[in-house]
């Protein structure tokens, strides 16, 4: 029998002074997956993903995570998921080990301080754990949030562009560091990001958005093939235009 899917999403909508963010969409993805959720600005993702973790009603349609109708049955699950992005920013008179206990005691974390201490030295950052979050730079913040969304070793990981402002070489590591963990531990991620490169080198799966819409949804491979492109982002740029050519050629 086949494994019940780890997040279900059934004619989703979410309107705004009536405007859809999202407009009726509908996917599952399955457990220990990895799947790329991209869209330009606008194109409805970060929306998605706060309907998933449960922090927005939806205006109609289910979402299901981990078995939990969201939102309403959000405290069965959240401990077993999380969330990073370089986007949301800590406390910043914190310290890094400051900020990193209190999500940790959020998530009711056996051995907080062990804990704390083998993500810093994961991330690199071991040698920053005193210093107040406000004091550090973009990639070390960056890195930071990873430690954060890692804290409660989910089995479920909603990330949005997880590697921004870090360096090629640890933005590299990251990605290797993140396919390991979910090969290990059998995790679930949905991964929002604009580089594409990281997107074709880490899922099994791309779901593209457009204005609330999902436009199209494949392997990155059978994406190169029906499009008849070399990379995702030139598949991304067909995508992004299409709609907009149709609409020129109809005038």
């Amino acid at each position: 029998m086949p494994a019940a899917p780890a997040i279900k999403v059934e004619r989703l909508v979410k309107i705004y002074k009536k405007m859809p963010a999202v407009d009726g969409i509908s996917f599952s993805i399955a457990p220990g997956s990895i799947t790329g959720l991209l869209g330009g600005n606008g194109a409805g993702k970060t929306t998605t993903i706060a309907m998933l973790m449960g922090l927005l009603m939806p205006t109609s349609g289910r979402v299901t995570v981990l078995g939990a109708e969201m939102p309403r049955q959000r405290y069965r699950v959240l401990q077993r998921m999380n969330f990073e992005s370089p986007y949301v920013d800590m406390p910043m008179r914190l310290t890094i080990r400051q900020n990193l206990t209190v999500f940790a005691m959020l998530y009711g974390v056996p051995d907080i301080r062990g804990r704390i201490a083998e993500l810093a030295e994961t991330l690199d950052l071991t040698d920053l754990l005193d210093r107040p979050t406000g004091k550090l730079s973009a990639g070390q913040k960056t890195r930071v949030a990873l430690a954060k969304s890692l804290i409660n070793a989910p089995e479920l990981l909603l990330l949005d562009e997880p590697t921004a402002s870090l360096d090629p070489d640890t933005a590299d590591w990251v990605r290797g560091w993140l396919e390991r963990y979910c090969r290990e531990r059998g995790a679930t991620v949905l991964l929002a990001s604009h580089n594409m490169t990281e997107v074709e080198r880490l899922c099994a799966r791309v779901i593209i958005m457009k204005q609330g819409r999902i436009e199209d949804d494949d392997t990155p491979g059978r994406l190169l093939a029906r499009y008849g492109r070399r990379t995702l982002e030139e598949v991304f740029l067909d995508v992004a235009r299409r709609r907009d050519d149709a609409r020129e050629a109809a005038q």
